[in-house]
């Protein structure tokens, strides 16, 4: 195993030692960093649930201590944090979820993706038009008690990140939506837009939500895509790929892949935070692959 700790703070930098490549538009952005081989914890969907972000990242061997109302995070030594996207929105404590991993990032702990419901936060945070439905309207009233400054801070951290991040020599791509091979490291909007929400057939389910392509299915590449987006009951090995989301904000879990170890690591939600038109599985599915 070969320890090599890349650097979060070139995600907004971009510092000329180490610049991500970016096309024009900043929020194309493609964090590439073959020579961070890792090894890496990638959490999924956290949505807002603080409480069990903590939990896992103590079950993951970080250590946690509590710092001037929040907490200081130290991870185990060599391992970085990675967040496969969806930072905020339905759960109870998404300023909270921001805090942390702003610092983290800051700090060269840990480095984030892009997630749907992030780029719709920077709609908001912009004074776009967006609609508050799907959780955003907690996550505009929780960032409404916070400090102007903060909100400031957290619109820089959020349209700083990339679509997708390349590590390991290309061994390892983290895409919040999942990223066929085609695509991976490009900065086209196509890219960036199967990144973020996947690739949709057109159709609806019963419950009238469209029904997204299985990308999965197909997928030949090299690199271990680890995903989410789409909840599951469980981690979702199909390929060379997996989907991490297991729906801690419905009620599942949350969960972390260990690479290169390729272990899956979960902590039951402590409640069901926001119902979700389509039935999700009560937590007590299996956790761990």
């Amino acid at each position: 195993m070969r320890p090599s700790t890349p650097n979060p703070r070139t995600l907004a930098a971009g510092s000329s030692a180490s610049r991500p490549r970016r096309s024009a538009r900043r929020q194309t952005a493609v964090l590439s960093l073959p020579a961070a081989h890792g090894p890496f914890d990638i959490v999924g969907d956290v949505h807002g649930c603080r409480d069990e972000l903590l939990a896992l990242l103590a079950a993951l061997g970080y250590r946690i201590q509590p710092q001037a109302g929040d907490f200081a995070i130290t991870p185990p030594p060599g391992r970085t944090l990675a967040f496969a996207g969806d930072l905020v929105d339905r759960g109870p404590a998404s300023p909270a979820v921001l805090r942390l991993a702003m610092a983290m990032t800051r700090a060269g702990h840990a480095f984030c993706v892009c997630g749907n419901r992030d780029l719709e936060l920077v709609r908001a945070l912009k004074g776009r038009t967006v609609q508050l439905t799907r959780g955003m309207e907690r996550t505009i009233e929780q960032l409404a008690a916070e400090p102007d400054g903060f909100r400031a801070k957290a619109l820089r951290f959020l349209q700083g990140l990339p679509s997708h991040c390349i590590l390991d020599e290309g061994r390892l791509v983290v895409a919040h939506a999942g990223l066929k091979e085609a695509l991976q490291g490009r900065t086209s909007p196509e890219a960036r837009a199967f990144a973020l929400r996947g690739q949709n057939t057109g159709k609806l389910d019963a419950f009238g939500l469209p029904i997204r392509s299985n990308w999965a299915a197909a997928y030949r590449g090299n690199a271990l895509v680890v995903y989410g987006h789409t909840p599951v009951a469980e981690p979702l090995w199909l390929n060379n790929t997996v989907n991490i989301d297991t729906g801690c904000v419905y009620g599942g879990h949350l969960t972390a892949l260990r690479y290169p170890e390729r272990e899956t690591v979960s902590i039951p939600a402590q409640a069901v935070y926001y119902r979700p038109r389509r039935p999700f599985p009560p937590n007590e599915a299996p956790a761990n692959a």
